[in-house]
């Protein structure tokens, strides 16, 4: 809403005054600002940019009322009009997931499990309005209580769908009528995910679980990872393990561990690849995921081994049966000898088999591809693995070319990489900038952090001198970088051992730089930012997008569908943070008003034009 003396403006001089009233205007604001730092050094705290800049603290409201002001006289100059707020959507929409529509891909003539896919391109865009949260939607608990107790309303799967599970009751103790609590680890081995985890790491040779991180296994791809609870064993592990699953209409796996604040993410094995680069993972991690892995020619399998480090786990534990004796031994030899038979032709060897669980481990040797004598199957041509965004499920062997082709267990003990480990990365980093990158950000998460605060868009009074109180370490816990770059701020967030983990999510059309994110152990994705996220509404507390606004000008979609995007998959109470140059944050912040976010501008005040702006999503309630 523009101040009073707007309105006195715009009775004198119509709804467009003079162009010269409005620069007297300017000059006059600028001159009291001017006037007021002079008299108070304590008024305007000025961000400098550089390699150590001031945590921010002490802003005041005239501060950023002035930046305010200045940017609506620039509005009003340029005769743009205040757009209306955007309207709350359907109840039909409190759980929606764009692309995954089965009705519309059976229409589009999508079948034999595809209409299951992801299809952006069949799907249209609805009416533009804010997904509003389920009636009796409640914030999240803090990490680590929110890994163990949620709110049964926030998820779409309801406490009869748990008591029907059979098993799954197992790893469940429902504690009022609206928590849903799991089992913590504390004293408890819950549903045998700690014998589970240690039996694993014993079937590839190690000690414990707590070897897999020396082992090099740093990253684990867990697919259709049920309730979370291996994943969540592995995060105490300080491993990142990302839980795939399937869309789900009801009953979803990634909503309820995004929920408990567990890395996850939509995906599937149909017909198309992961979002992911070649040699990503040292381990993926199947138990009872339902996937027929000999089904369509190996093509699955053949995936798997895409993603997987050179000598990376495929761990398989298949359903358990009731039958007994001679039978039971019979399905399993029916199940395993074709998978034995491909898993040779694709140069994996089964290391381990114990009860239901099995583990191949894939060579490190390329040597292997080309001493095979039949049944062979193709290596990928060089460029042919170049790109795999959802891009068609291939029947050769990629990455065997790639200068990452580095065994697991050749990874240096440090968690940081080292400097021969950057040089295979060389064509989009040298080392000197990706060190210089993590110092900048380093200092950039203190500021960052200062500023999550409510205060900032509160009239509390505050004395002189008096500072804003940092939030508390757990303030947050799912986090999306949208525009990742090195990880840099992933990296900050591991140092100030804030109880965060972060999507570091790569622009399509950017520098690829996911391979460089994947290889320190972080979590990542390719991502097209004209497409909705394969995500569930409500799963991140923090968004972040740092040169995203003046990348996405240059793109043919609507930066209007981006913002109801963010605002999507944003928890209320969530924040926004954005840093780029001032044309881009003016519409950032014009936007953020419309979809009904507090907004802030930070100017930095160092002579360039970059600025930050900060948004808070508020709880709409019915």
């Amino acid at each position: 809403m523009r101040g009073p003396w707007f309105n006195k403006l715009s009775v004198i001089f119509g709804p467009r005054p003079p162009l010269s009233w409005l620069l007297l205007c300017l000059i006059s604001v600028l001159a009291l600002i001017t006037v007021l730092g002079s008299s108070s050094s304590n008024t305007f705290d000025s961000v400098t940019p550089t390699p150590v800049p001031d945590i921010y603290s002490n802003y005041r409201r005239l501060k950023e009322q002035a930046v305010v002001d200045y940017l609506e006289l620039k509005t009003l100059s340029l005769g743009a009009s205040r757009q209306k707020e955007l309207g709350i959507c359907g109840k039909e929409r409190e759980n929606y997931v764009p692309c995954y529509n089965v009705s519309a891909n059976l229409l589009a003539g999508f079948k034999d499990g595809e209409e299951f896919d992801r299809h952006c391109e069949v799907s249209t865009r609805g009416e533009r309005c804010l997904v509003r949260p389920p009636k009796d939607y409640k914030i999240p608990l803090r990490w680590p209580a929110g890994r163990d107790v949620i709110w049964s309303n926030n998820v779409k799967i309801t406490k009869d769908q748990f008591l029907s599970s059979g098993s799954m009751t197992k790893r469940l103790m429902l504690l009022e009528e609206n928590q849903i609590a799991f089992h913590s680890e504390d004293g408890l081995i819950f549903d045998g995910v700690k014998d589970y985890s240690r039996q694993i790491a014993e079937m590839i040779g190690l000690g414990s679980d707590t070897d897999f991180f020396q082992a090099g296994v740093r990253t684990v791809l867990d697919i259709g990872c049920g309730f979370g609870s291996f994943g969540a064993h592995l995060v105490s592990l300080k491993l990142m393990a990302v839980c795939m699953a399937a869309y789900e209409a009801t009953g979803s796996q990634a909503q309820l561990a995004l929920e408990r604040g567990l890395p996850a993410m939509i995906g599937n094995f149909i017909s198309k690849q992961l979002p992911y680069p070649s040699l990503s993972f040292g381990m993926v991690h199947c138990a009872q995921c339902g996937i027929v892995w000999d089904k369509k020619d190996g093509m699955f399998l053949i995936e798997v081994d895409r993603v997987l480090k050179p000598g990376g786990y495929f761990v398989l534990t298949s359903p358990p049966s009731k039958l007994q004796g001679s039978s039971m031994n019979m399905k399993k030899r029916s199940m395993l000898t074709p998978m034995e038979h491909f898993t040779e032709r694709i140069c994996w060897s089964l290391i381990a088999q114990q009860d239901d669980t099995f583990i191949w481990q894939k060579t490190v040797d390329t040597r292997c591809y080309s001493s095979r004598k039949q049944d062979v199957i193709p290596l990928c041509r060089e460029g042919q693995d170049a790109l795999s965004y959802y891009q068609p499920l291939v029947s050769c062997i990629s990455g065997t070319t790639s200068k990452r082709w580095i065994p697991i267990q050749n990874r240096s003990s440090s968690s940081q990489l080292s400097s021969a480990e950057l040089e295979v990365h060389g064509k989009y980093v040298q080392p000197e900038d990706f060190y210089e990158d993590f110092q900048v950000w380093r200092s950039a998460l203190k500021n960052y952090w200062s500023l999550l605060t409510p205060l900032i868009f509160s009239d509390h009074p505050k004395r002189p001198g008096d500072e804003d109180p940092l939030p508390p370490f757990n303030m947050i816990r799912n986090v999306m970088d949208m525009n990742a770059h090195y990880g840099g701020l992933n990296a900050a967030f591991l140092e100030e051992k804030k109880s965060v983990w972060v999507m570091n999510v790569v622009p399509l059309r950017a520098r690829d730089t996911l391979p460089l994110i994947l290889d320190q152990g972080f979590g990542g994705v390719l991502h097209d930012w004209c497409e909705p996220f394969p995500t569930y509404p409500r799963t991140y507390d923090m968004l972040h997008a740092n040169g995203l606004l003046s990348h996405f000008s240059s793109e043919k979609c609507s930066m209007m569908d981006l913002f109801l995007e963010m605002n999507r998959i944003l928890r209320p109470e969530g924040w926004v943070v954005f840093s780029d140059n001032l044309g881009s944050i003016e519409m950032a912040r014009a936007l953020a008003t419309q979809i009904r976010w507090e907004a802030r501008v930070i100017d930095l005040q160092n002579g360039s034009d970059q600025r930050l702006l900060v948004c808070q999503q508020p709880f709409i309630r019915k």
